[in-house]
């Protein structure tokens, strides 16, 4: 009785001390899923609350930042907050259903969604792409090597440019595949020789799912990814959505325009929110997704050309660091939208952070975010040194997939 009482005071403590606007929500408002269920939530909010909202604050919130925050421990949500416009150009604040530009983030839905038809038996990881596209110009293509980053296909943002696309003619996944075969572009390597970060390898991906199933990749994923998991918000970006999607900016406030690569799906286009991203984070990391085997093998580095706490598996990357602590995690970039989306497996930590306005601290702030949960290294320059070097490969506009030639001048 003592102890429920404590309990029930402590409660009270929190909820008066956390406002529910939409700026900084106690998780007593969010789903009952995530709500408190017993004790041990309870004492992961009352412990980490304060020191995840000072660490947002100081390092995030102050420097220019628009869009949405949440951290939870386990499934308690411990810091969640919206910041700033949907369109700056409007009087409209972010909130918790307005959904984000998710950028290469996509990638582990994607990746996912084809584990799961290898689990059924549709489709190999070590199917060749001949099978699925007569006469495909780049032999020795497999799916697994796809899904790995080892394909050695060049990447679309890349030679469409070289080859003269015309800008003013949106282009669509069948059409990259199209331009594969016409304009023949050179193979960026041999397969399965080395890992090359490409967008194409998942705007194919997409492909086989939609001829697989028989079914619009957008279609598909709704149907058996989104609305299992009660990911209410998330969709998959079609041309017909163009003026009612969360717009993005240049980090100075200009609007960004959509361009000639922004109906490709797959390798990004997914709009998501911190609530749904967490859905994701758990019915992945829960086996909901795919079984505990596949998991795994999703979880495992592909590439190992070269030692490096670094990695990538099967639409995730992956820190190992020399105390043997571990990241999956996947970030992305489009235009002016910036995700940081991570999962801490010994802490079970997932740190979400979506912005449509351009800024670099956002992948700086989730990182090292890390340390509030555990020992990261951080501290220790070399280590720390070498994830700087993965923090600025993210921030590429072409290798998050953005080909835009402004590159964003840093906050």
């Amino acid at each position: 009785m003592k102890n429920n009482l404590i309990i029930a005071a402590l409660l009270g403590i929190i909820w008066a001390g956390c406002t529910v606007s939409g700026r900084d929500k106690h998780p007593d408002t969010l789903s009952p899923t995530l709500a408190y269920t017993d004790p041990a939530s309870t004492a992961n909010y009352a412990k980490y609350h304060d020191l995840v909202a000072d660490f947002m604050k100081a390092n995030l919130l102050q420097r220019g930042f628009n869009g949405a925050i949440l951290v939870a421990k386990d499934s308690t949500v411990v810091y969640e907050t919206y910041h700033g416009r949907i369109d700056l150009r409007k009087k409209d604040s972010i909130h918790e259903h307005t959904a984000f530009h998710i950028a290469s983030t996509s990638k582990t839905m994607t990746g996912m969604a084809m584990l799961q038809l290898v689990e059924q038996g549709l489709v190999k990881l070590d199917q060749p792409l001949e099978e699925f596209f007569p006469g495909f110009p780049y032999p020795g293509v497999t799916v697994r090597l796809l899904l790995t980053h080892r394909s050695g296909i060049p990447n679309y943002l890349y030679f469409l440019e070289k080859g003269k696309w015309n800008k003013q003619i949106r282009i669509s996944n069948q059409g990259v595949l199209d331009a594969l075969y016409s304009m023949k572009p050179g193979k960026e390597s041999r397969p399965n020789s080395r890992f090359s970060y490409c967008n194409t390898n998942y705007v194919l991906l997409a492909l086989i799912i939609e001829k697989v199933t028989g079914q619009p990749y957008p279609v598909y994923m709704k149907e058996k990814i989104f609305t299992p998991l009660g990911m209410t918000d998330t969709y998959v970006y079609t041309p017909d959505m163009e003026t009612t999607v969360t717009p993005s900016f240049q980090y100075n406030g200009a609007l960004w325009r959509l361009d000639f690569a922004d109906d490709t799906y797959g390798d990004k286009n997914i709009y998501s929110t911190p609530s749904d991203l967490l859905k994701w984070s758990l019915a992945v990391h829960g086996k909901e997704v795919v079984n505990d085997s596949m998991l795994q093998l999703a979880l495992t580095p592909h590439s190992l050309e070269r030692p490096s706490m670094h990695n990538y598996g099967l639409g995730w990357r992956m820190i190992t660091l020399p105390n043997k602590k571990t990241v999956y995690y996947h970030n992305g970039r489009w235009h002016g939208n910036n995700s940081a989306f991570a999962y801490l497996p010994e802490e079970k930590v997932t740190i979400i952070i979506v912005g449509n306005k351009y800024n670099s601290n956002i992948y700086r702030t989730a990182r090292k975010a890390y340390d509030i949960f555990g020992q990261y290294l951080q501290d220790n320059e070399e280590d720390a040194g070498e994830e700087s070097l993965m923090v600025q490969a993210e921030e590429k506009p072409g290798d998050m997939g953005s080909p835009a030639p402004l590159v964003a001048k840093k906050d």
